[in-house]
């Protein structure tokens, strides 16, 4: 059963942000670059708040730390992947790059256009993380001192709108994912406050 939304954000700080000084001390310890620590915490919360959306974890805790073991797992594997730049120009390679076609500029037309729909439905605070953190890429603490917030809820605004956006995108109008993964209509006429 999918948790109401205040449930869920009141679950998430009690049983997810009170091992935030564990997490720290674990990644500090075992992620080699000190400098992603707190965008690594920060993908952790996101993925364990958009799990926990579907299905609350029966032990919190395990269920974190076994989030960032595979988000760890999955950077490392990421690293080992030779980048296209790395090899060279495509020219070089003989590769035939085709043309878009414009069946695939409307749908990516299409699939730009549905994202800025359910952009513009979230919050006006979690709109302006996400678009901070994710468009302007820039780093927490940077987001937290220009909108006069904590970094934690920075962290909260960016996992509560990373979700919003994932189930206005893939769900239905008032945010909530269908079992099909698509629209089922608004069935409530209301938006989500900040």
């Amino acid at each position: 059963m999918v948790p109401p939304m205040r449930e869920l954000d009141d679950w998430f700080v009690r049983e997810i942000l009170v091992h935030e000084e564990a997490l720290m001390r674990y990644l500090r310890r075992c992620w080699p670059r000190r400098d992603e620590t707190h965008d690594l915490r920060q993908e952790v919360y996101c993925r364990v708040y958009e799990a926990a959306a579907k299905a609350l974890p029966t032990s919190p805790k395990s269920f974190l730390f076994a989030t960032t073991r595979h988000l760890m797992a999955d950077r490392l594997r990421r690293g080992r992947v030779v980048s296209i730049e790395t090899v060279g120009d495509l020219e070089s390679l003989n590769v035939l790059v085709d043309e878009v076609s414009p069946e695939r500029a409307c749908g990516g037309r299409q699939v730009l256009h549905r994202l800025s729909e359910a952009f513009d439905r979230l919050p006006r605070r979690c709109r302006q993380v996400v678009w901070l953190r994710r468009v302007g890429d820039l780093p927490q603490r940077e987001v937290a001192q220009r909108m006069g917030i904590s970094e934690k809820t920075v962290e909260k605004h960016l996992a509560k709108g990373m979700y919003l956006l994932a189930s206005y995108y893939y769900g239905d109008e008032d945010g909530q994912a269908s079992p099909t993964g698509r629209a089922t209509g608004e069935r409530h006429g209301r938006r989500h406050a900040d």
